[in-house]
């Protein structure tokens, strides 16, 4: 969970509380990815929590925050001791292939929540031009996500004339 961030985390939460659990419908963790990402904090904590909350209300956000960062509070212990012995290990083939084959599989999982993502979202010309918008501006302009978020969300309901579907 800790390699990677959040968004790395995206595809993992998505398997255990839509596929294994039942706890959300892709459609609401995509609405709750869509809010964690303009919230303060990391998306995949402010998922799980918000989806905590759906379910078991204030002690359920709670369980579901602490569930997401236990192990990486765990992880970042062991990775503080790897960190003060790193500098003599860093310059050896291994190490650097290890870090190289991380990065790649990090890159893979987020672009794997990407994918899912976009099957679910890119549903009609609208949304597909707010997607391609969005990622030029995201990629070669500084415009606040945040922003782009609720100017985005905006623009849909512009676009659907307020009437999307009731949940």
């Amino acid at each position: 969970f800790t390699s990677g961030g959040g968004y790395a985390m995206l595809p993992m939460l998505q398997k255990e509380v839509v596929n294994g659990r039942h706890w959300a419908t892709d459609e609401e963790l995509m609405d709750y990815y869509a809010i964690g990402q303009c919230t303060p904090g990391i998306i995949a904590v402010n998922t799980a929590t918000f989806v905590g909350y759906k379910n078991r209300g204030i002690p359920g956000a709670i369980a579901a925050t602490l569930g997401v960062i236990a192990p990486s509070l765990v992880a970042t212990s062991g990775v503080m001791i790897i960190a003060a012995f790193i500098s003599n290990f860093i310059e050896l083939s291994f190490v650097s292939s290890a870090f190289a084959g991380i990065r790649a599989c990090v890159c893979v999982l987020i672009g794997s929540a990407v994918v899912k993502l976009a099957k679910k979202s890119l549903v009609d010309k609208g949304a597909i031009t707010i997607a391609a918008v969005v990622f030029v501006l995201a990629l070669f302009t500084s415009v606040s996500p945040a922003l782009l978020v609720v100017v985005a969300g905006a623009i849909g309901i512009v676009l659907k004339g307020g009437k999307g579907e009731k949940k």
